[in-house]
């Protein structure tokens, strides 16, 4: 921690060798959440370097009180929401088909690893994976949701629920073909 504490202060004085290290230091885990948001590795990238240079441009604001770790992961969410906000036009969320119902809705003994259940997620149309990763991986409320995003308290639970929807029929359709792969 007082290495961290060190660093942070060499940052917020502007220390070129000190936001290297905090750069090396949290750029892996960041990355990762801008890659969970965004739709493909170069966003994730365009999403994180915006974020550092907001953390570095407000290091300065940090009280030292919390989990620093935590406030460059909001800054970075915050950077995603800003950039998904500037590219994606308004769209309403009836405009994103359903999949198909698969034909057969048996359960099956299929199991899905943490890759291909990202994948998945990763899948989702633009807004409901938004409200998804937001309201399930992050834990906003649905009011904090509205806040951020800037669509009403209906649409984000209309878009989480469509999200859920569109999961657990991407699900079903990925078990089948698991199955009918085997048969």
């Amino acid at each position: 921690m007082n290495d961290l504490k060190a660093i942070i202060k060499g940052c917020q004085n502007r220390k070129a060798k000190a936001q290297k290290e905090l750069y090396q230091t949290f750029a892996p885990k960041m990355y990762v959440v801008c890659l969970r948001y965004c739709k493909d590795r170069t966003e994730a990238e365009d999403c994180l370097q915006e974020g550092f240079i907001k953390v570095f441009n407000n290091i300065h604001q940090y009280q030292f009180k919390g989990s620093f770790e935590g406030w460059v992961r909001r800054i970075m969410v915050n950077t995603v929401i800003e950039m998904y906000r500037k590219k994606q036009p308004e769209v309403l969320v009836d405009e994103f088909p359903m999949l198909a119902e698969p034909e057969d809705r048996n359960t099956y003994d299929c199991a899905f690893s943490h890759e291909e259940l990202m994948s998945m997620i990763g899948d989702l149309p633009p807004k409901y994976k938004l409200v998804f990763n937001l309201y399930v991986l992050d834990g906003l409320t649905h009011a904090e949701i509205s806040e951020v995003t800037g669509v009403s308290v209906g649409t984000s639970k209309s878009n989480l629920a469509r999200a859920r929807q569109w999961l657990k029929r991407n699900v079903e359709n990925r078990m089948l073909e698991k199955k009918q792969a085997v048969c």
